[in-house]
């Protein structure tokens, strides 16, 4: 049975749909750790809110989206299994690794197939 966490990233991926990625950035917790493959590491909701904000313009000029495949989760834990779409280039998959206490996102990583996959 999907538990607060698992709320809470479906809540996070509802958002993220919407392509505005600075939305995201009231469901982590103040002191929250982001780690992102190919950006880098972000610690604090501040952190976070800058490389969200980065992210509208970065994914938007390169006409990149992201589908949800599947999230499972518990009240404290979840991963997610997503699709990276970018305009003339084939999907690639990936997986989101998530943390939730208080109702808030505490950590946060993703993990990216290699491309050509």
């Amino acid at each position: 049975m999907p538990g607060e966490a698992q709320r809470v990233i479906e809540e996070f991926w509802r958002i993220q749909d919407s392509g505005d990625y600075t939305r995201l950035a009231p469901l982590f917790a103040e002191d929250a750790l982001l780690e992102d493959p190919i950006w880098g590491q972000y610690r604090g909701r501040e952190a976070i809110l800058g490389f969200m904000t980065k992210m509208v313009e970065e994914m938007g000029s390169r006409k990149v989206h992201f589908t949800v495949d599947e999230i499972c989760g518990d009240d404290h834990a979840v991963w997610a299994r997503w699709t990276m779409h970018m305009e003339g280039h084939p999907a690639r998959g990936g997986v989101g690794i998530y943390k939730v206490e208080g109702g808030k996102l505490t950590y946060y990583r993703d993990y990216m197939d290699p491309a050509g996959e």
